[in-house]
């Protein structure tokens, strides 16, 4: 595809995204972004509250730019077997393999309790802890996520990952010109047989939104669950037509992917904790806000209960409860696969600052 006809798609998207999206410039191999969102993108207003601090200014930070040195890496495209499409999807992921499908390998790679890597020290003292009944809190406890039945743009990514049957990721609905996108951490790259349940149910016969095959990935080479990487722990996949020929966003609704608006948010996260961590196998949701993760170009948040299988979980903007539907501004992911290790790690939730990386990977997910 021509350089011209690129720029032609590109600033065809403007109406899916929300967004009014420059020309992104991409090379044979892929994408050279910068830091910056392309000249004339603009993200779409948002009511959240608290102030936008860009690093070190106090102003907006839709052009953030990190600590990092620039990263301008490759897209890698992947594609799933021509056969393996929503009907095979739907015979392969059985009520009963999905009730039985555990953790295998990077199935789940949010926090492993084996992993030396902690938070990165704020310069803050710690908080004070005070003691109810035997346990010791922090004396300013953060919000839990509770339990609910889920929404229907958001679901459980299953795949075959090492022979071993997993619960994924979590991963959501965001709207596109072909219908047919979600959005992942990179850290999730799909296995095998890997399939999308959005509105997961544990145990149900019928899953409420169907099973949907995943036909295809894309992520930077670069990303990484460390380092400057971890800047890039985002990823898209294309969808297949359910069985009548309707697209996933026809059928749940999309989400509008948008540029991180600044470190400061106030935000909706919903997520499918594995069952090896959570028992009751439901969604969780949370609403708090989100802060810059200290020395990274990424947001943190605090709430408990985003344990294993949370990862790709989509932080929301302007989430309507009639529509069931928000503004995606970032993912959980990043640095150690979304948050520091230990035995609170679900307390702490990363993700990573949507700018020209995100956006650019996009354009290219839309023309597969």
């Amino acid at each position: 595809m021509t350089r011209r006809r690129m720029r032609v798609a590109a600033a065809a998207l403007g109406t899916g995204l929300g967004l009014c999206l420059a020309a992104v410039s991409l090379n044979q191999a892929g994408a050279t972004p910068g830091d910056s969102p392309p000249p004339g993108t603009t993200a779409t207003p948002s009511h959240h509250t608290g102030t936008n601090d860009g690093p070190g200014t106090g102003t907006n930070d839709s052009a953030a730019t990190g600590p990092h040195t620039k990263i301008t890496p490759r897209i890698a495209a992947e594609t799933a077997d021509p056969a393996w499409n929503t009907t095979a999807a739907a015979g392969f992921w059985t009520p009963r393999k999905m009730a039985a499908a555990v953790p295998g390998g990077s199935a789940e790679p949010r926090r492993p309790p084996e992993s030396s890597a902690s938070e990165p020290s704020t310069g803050e003292p710690a908080a004070t802890t005070v003691t109810h009944g035997s346990v010791l809190r922090p004396a300013t406890a953060a919000p839990t996520a509770r339990h609910f039945d889920g929404i229907p743009s958001v679901g459980v990514l299953f795949s075959v990952d090492k022979n071993s049957r997993a619960h994924h990721c979590t991963a959501s609905v965001v709207r596109s010109p072909h219908r047919n996108l979600i959005l992942t951490a990179g850290h999730c790259n799909p296995g095998t047989n890997a399939a999308f349940v959005p509105q997961y149910r544990s145990g149900a016969a019928t899953q409420p939104y169907g099973v949907w095959a995943i036909t295809g990935s894309f992520t930077y080479p670069g990303h990484d669950t460390a380092g400057d990487g971890s800047d890039l722990d985002f990823a898209f996949a294309t969808v297949a037509p359910d069985r009548r020929g309707r697209r996933i966003e026809a059928v749940t609704g999309g989400n509008a992917l948008t540029p991180t608006p600044g470190y400061t948010n106030d935000v909706s996260v919903i997520g499918y904790p594995s069952v090896r961590n959570d028992p009751k196998d439901r969604a969780v949701r949370c609403e708090t806000r989100t802060v810059r993760l200290a020395g990274h170009r990424q947001l943190r948040m605090e709430c408990g209960g985003f344990y294993g299988g949370t990862s790709g979980s989509p932080w929301m903007t302007d989430f309507d409860e009639d529509t069931r539907t928000g503004h995606i501004i970032g993912n959980i992911g990043g640095l150690n696969g979304g948050g520091p290790s230990g035995p609170h790690a679900d307390r702490i939730s990363y993700s990573p600052y949507y700018g020209t990386e995100l956006l650019t990977l996009y354009t290219r997910a839309t023309m597969a």
